[in-house]
C-alpha cells in the first residue's frame, strides 16, 4: 500500500511544483490577462444569445454578476490569500515581497471554475441567465487581472486614475486594509479602507 501511494503521489507532486513554477512566469501571466478577456467576451456572447429576456434585464444580470465578483474579489484577497490556504497564501506572500513579479493564477484555472460555476448556476437559472451571470462574474475578473497589472506596472497622471491605484499601493504598505483591487466598495462597507494621508502616510477612513 505505502508502494502504491508513493507511486501516485510522486507524479502529483512533481505535477503541483510544474504548476507553481509555471505560475511565476511572464508567459503564464500574459496567458492568463489573454485567456480572462476572451472567456469573458465567449460567456457574454453565449449569454446574449441564449438568453430570453429583454436587453435591460440581461445588462441587469451581467451587472448583478460584475457586484458578486466584487464581494468575490475582496473575499478572496482578504480571507484567504493573507490567510493559510496552502494554494493561495504563498504566491501571495511573494507578490508581497516582490510586487513587480509574475505570480499570478495558473492560466487555465479560471476558465475551469467558470465552467463550474454556469453548471451550478444552471441548476437554478435558465441557460442564458446562467451564462449572463457568469459572464459578469468573468469581466470582473479580467478587469481585476489588468488592473492589477497595471497598477504595479503604470504611474498614472491623472489624479483619479493615481487616487484609485493608489488604493491597491496602500495595501502592500498596509497588510490588513484596501482588499479591494477593482473597487474599494467592500472596504468602506466592511471598514478595512485606509486612504494616504496628506504627509505621505496612511490613515484610516
Amino acid at each position: 500500500m505505502n508502494t502504491l501511494h508513493t507511486t501516485i503521489g510522486r507524479p502529483v507532486g512533481q505535477a503541483v511544483q510544474s504548476i507553481a513554477r509555471m505560475s511565476e512566469t511572464r508567459g503564464n501571466q500574459r496567458a492568463s490577462l489573454l485567456t480572462d478577456v476572451v472567456v469573458s467576451v465567449l460567456l457574454l456572447w453565449l449569454g446574449w444569445r441564449y438568453s430570453e429576456e429583454q436587453a435591460g434585464v440581461s445588462l441587469l444580470i451581467v451587472a448583478a454578476g460584475l457586484l458578486l465578483f466584487t464581494f468575490v474579489e475582496y473575499s478572496f484577497h482578504r480571507w484567504l490569500m493573507h490567510g493559510s490556504v496552502p494554494l493561495l497564501a504563498p504566491g501571495h506572500r511573494r507578490h508581497h515581497e516582490d510586487p513587480l513579479g509574475f505570480d499570478a493564477m495558473p492560466f487555465f484555472l479560471p476558465p475551469v471554475f467558470l465552467l463550474i460555476l454556469v453548471g451550478l448556476f444552471s441548476l437554478a437559472l435558465p441557460a442564458g441567465q446562467a451564462l449572463l451571470l457568469a459572464a459578469g462574474l468573468a469581466i470582473g475578473y479580467a478587469a481585476y487581472g489588468l488592473s492589477h497589472a497595471l497598477i504595479h506596472a503604470l504611474r498614472f497622471r491623472h489624479p483619479l486614475a493615481r487616487r484609485w491605484a493608489a488604493n491597491h499601493h496602500v495595501h502592500h504598505f498596509h497588510p490588513d486594509s484596501n482588499f479591494g483591487v477593482t473597487t474599494a466598495l467592500w472596504d468602506v462597507v466592511l471598514g478595512t479602507r485606509r486612504v494616504r494621508s496628506g504627509r505621505g502616510g496612511a490613515g484610516r477612513r
